[in-house]
């Protein structure tokens, strides 16, 4: 077999979700309160833009050059192209994609809800809708679902809910209220491990992602926004959430992944040198915090050339390869000639586990996404 024949499965992709989705399940009251992210009228670039100063940025209803060589031609279309079966197939075969992983974006803004009510009521929409129009179509779609956080309890439901259903990831916000290594989640991550299901953390989620603004913004904000996965893998890894979890996958999407060897190092650099203060660390852990990282965090990247070459530390099961479809980092249409350069120089066995073998563990994709080509229209 040649690298050109592997299967890809994509961990990061995603839908555009309908304006009419975050209301037309609500009251007239919390459709009212809803925040301007999950309004008609939004479109992230361009609110984002405005946020750090951009002026003259494109008209609100433009889309990315990925999703107009999709064939969308604004915004109304774009989100009637990622939730049509068929039309997602023409996209995986010309992209050659056989599976995806599938998440939000405007209900990436959702966990910025104050209210409870009113975020609990948009999570269970969300994931009603997704299963509907995806999860339940076909296996080669694994979406993620809302998972409420404004209480444990609910959240709880909402696991055990979408379970059942057959959905794919219990999705939480990257910074959680409080912090996730505070003993308040500890069921929360009982159940989701009993539920067999892994916990993803997109990029953006749970928190603001304007640190700065003027000149260098853009880059320099995003750059920040992805800093905070290493910072709740820490959390994750010390205080012994990992290791009293050992069924527990988290993967962080959209994170890049070259950070995994940094922290892996400095964290246990520091786990051991601080020992030396009677008391500072704690828990005391079976094994060095790196251990449990390798095991049981992951993270999502396009093109990350330094994650490859970290392979000596990481190990390969911490890296998932995705396409980020339909935005503009990601790499449709051209996902085969980014593998073909990424992946270059590693073993066949290497390429296979990062661009979807460790991906159709983690989702519980069926075997025969891997193994069988997609339908021809």
């Amino acid at each position: 077999m040649h690298l050109d024949d592997l299967p890809l499965i994509s961990a990061d992709s995603h839908v555009e979700e309908p304006s009419r989705l975050w209301r037309e399940q609500l009251t007239p009251a919390m459709a009212e309160a809803l925040p301007e992210e999950l309004g008609p009228d939004f479109h992230a670039a361009a609110q984002f833009a405005r946020r750090i100063g951009v002026e003259d940025f494109f008209d609100t209803k433009g889309v990315s050059d990925a999703a107009s060589e999709s064939g969308a031609r604004d915004l109304d279309s774009l989100r009637e192209l990622t939730v049509d079966v068929e039309r997602r197939f023409e996209i995986m075969r010309r992209d050659g994609i056989s599976g995806e992983c599938i998440y939000p974006t405007a209900g990436l803004y959702v966990w910025n809800i104050a209210d409870p009510a009113l975020g609990e009521a948009c999570c269970r929409s969300y994931n009603d809708w997704i299963h509907e129009r995806l999860e339940s179509r076909s296996p080669r779609f694994r979406c993620a679902a809302m998972i409420p956080t404004w209480s444990v309890e609910a959240a709880v439901r909402e696991v055990e809910r979408i379970a059942a259903l057959g959905l794919a990831s219990a999705m939480l916000p990257l910074v959680g209220t409080p912090e996730y290594n505070h003993r308040q989640w500890e069921p929360l991550w009982h159940t989701i491990e009993a539920a067999r299901l892994p916990v993803v953390m997109h990029q953006g989620s749970g928190h603001d992602m304007l640190f700065y603004r003027g000149p260098g913004a853009a880059v320099s904000n995003l750059l920040a926004t992805q800093s905070m996965a290493p910072r709740t893998v820490s959390l994750l890894a010390t205080s012994g959430v990992l290791a009293n979890h050992p069924e527990l996958h988290f993967v962080f999407v959209e994170t890049n992944a070259s950070w995994l060897a940094w922290a892996m190092n400095t964290v246990d650099y520091y786990y051991e040198a601080f020992q030396e203060y009677e008391g500072w660390v704690r828990p005391l852990l079976p094994e060095s915090p790196s251990f449990y990282m390798a095991r049981q965090i992951h993270g999502t990247f396009q093109y990350d050339p330094v994650a490859i070459g970290n392979l000596a530390h990481t190990g390969t099961a911490p890296l998932l390869w995705g396409s980020d479809f339909p935005h503009a980092e990601g790499t449709y249409p051209n996902s085969r000639r980014v593998v073909r350069e990424l992946f270059a120089d590693v073993t066949l066995d290497e390429a296979a586990a990062m661009l979807g073998g460790t991906a159709a563990k983690l989702f519980h994709f069926d075997a025969e996404v891997l193994e069988t080509p997609l339908p021809k229209s």
